[in-house]
């Protein structure tokens, strides 16, 4: 599987915020980088990268990622998104790294 259909498989998972789906789209050492302020939180494993998932699924339920540009270069991909949600929406990037055809690396970055 190439990094960008790894990233699409992701995406659908993250889309439809099925966690199980997200989890199996990723390594078993995966690291996940938010966007709290003032420089992200760093989750690694799958069971940080799940609790981190589950706490943004459970906060904003009707929230929604739209991809506006996606770049791939080798094993990188990188998404300029907007997110809407109840209160208005934001702009960023996420940057992937994959590996063996799944999300090693997700690194989120945000317009503020």
């Amino acid at each position: 599987m190439n990094a960008l259909a790894a990233v699409e498989r992701f995406n659908m998972a993250f889309d439809d915020k099925d966690v199980d789906a997200v989890m199996a789209a990723m390594t078993a050492d995966c690291v996940f980088e938010d966007t709290a302020p003032p420089d992200g939180v760093r989750h690694t494993g799958q069971a940080e990268v799940r609790a981190a998932w589950e706490k943004l699924f459970a906060s904003s339920p009707e929230a929604r990622f739209t991809a506006e540009e996606v770049v791939e270069a080798g094993d990188r991909v990188v998404i300029r998104w907007r997110y809407d949600y109840a209160g208005g929406h934001v702009r960023g990037v996420d940057l992937f790294r994959i590996r063996d055809g799944l999300v090693a690396e997700k690194f989120a970055y945000v317009k503020g």
